[in-house]
């Protein structure tokens, strides 16, 4: 992954699917109701990273839409995509894998090869392949779902931006750097032309970017490109905001690397501060 854990917000996140239910057939719909209830609850929980508590409603709501709408039906297979990535986000990918395969098999079935919903779900069995290092199976995957949403949307539309995005977090994790910069290059190029420069999405590319030059031991770049992402942020969410904490310390660590100690104890301090006013004195991230 290009961004370290719980950097700003991660482009190279799966994507959820935690949508509401069409309406169904008459028969079954107060079922179906309920599912769209229990449905909406996950989505909450999930969002707020309580993935232990949004994991059993996940599982309910699909039980209710196999019972109500049979097998094979999008929706079910939308169910099932949501309780992979579940799955997926605690660290269950041998349950995560099999439940995603599925979705996509019912997905390509009724929707056609094609279909937005069929690139997400591409998008997302992607992605875990290449969390268990099977990057030749998430480079197929991964591809594929870009294809289908230039397809649909042209090359250079926003919607295209995560899609390279997560491909170019694969050739990162595989030591492509050639290939992750040229794809992040794209997708920097595309976001400021649809979002203005600085859009706190042009930001993520940056510190994505930097961590990029940080691994290839091109520091000045990198420095460059954190110092830019940093200052998007304080100037679009606000100088207090937990992503500028986030991205203080990326940049602390940076200099750590340089050498540049006396650059060291002002960002984490200032990191700490944002930390403890947003989260608390007790919260992991104050910790770390």
């Amino acid at each position: 992954m290009v961004i370290k854990a719980n950097v700003v917000c991660s482009f190279f996140s799966a994507c959820l699917l935690l949508l509401v239910l069409s309406v169904g057939p008459a028969l079954g719909q107060q079922e179906l109701d309920a599912a769209n209830e229990i449905n909406q609850q996950a989505m909450k929980l999930y969002q707020a990273g309580k993935y232990a508590e949004a994991l059993p409603l996940a599982i309910k709501a699909l039980e209710i839409r196999e019972k109500a709408l049979g097998h094979e039906h999008p929706d079910v297979a939308m169910s099932l995509n949501n309780l992979a990535e579940m799955y997926r986000a605690i660290g269950e990918y041998q349950k995560a894998k099999p439940l995603f395969q599925r979705a996509l098999v019912i997905q390509e079935k009724a929707l056609g090869p094609h279909h937005p919903d069929v690139a997400i779900t591409l998008n997302n069995l992607g992605l875990l392949h290449k969390t268990i290092g099977e990057y030749s199976k998430a480079e197929s995957l991964l591809q594929r779902s870009l294809g289908i949403q230039e397809r649909d949307f042209g090359s250079n539309h926003p919607n295209v931006t995560k899609p390279l995005a997560n491909l170019a977090a694969l050739y990162f994790a595989s030591g492509d750097y050639q290939k992750a910069e040229l794809l992040m290059q794209r997708s920097l190029v595309i976001t400021e032309k649809a979002l203005g420069p600085d859009h706190p999405d042009v930001a993520i590319i940056a510190i994505n970017f930097a961590r990029l030059y940080d691994a290839i031991g091109d520091y000045p770049k990198a420095e460059r490109m954190y110092q830019r992402g940093l200052a998007i942020l304080e100037k679009s969410l606000g100088p207090t905001h937990p992503s500028v904490a986030q991205a203080l310390n990326n940049l602390a660590g940076l200099y750590r690397m340089m050498g540049e100690d006396a650059k060291i104890e002002p960002l984490l301090r200032r990191a700490l501060e944002i930390r403890e006013k947003a989260f608390g004195p007790d919260h992991p991230s104050v910790a770390e």
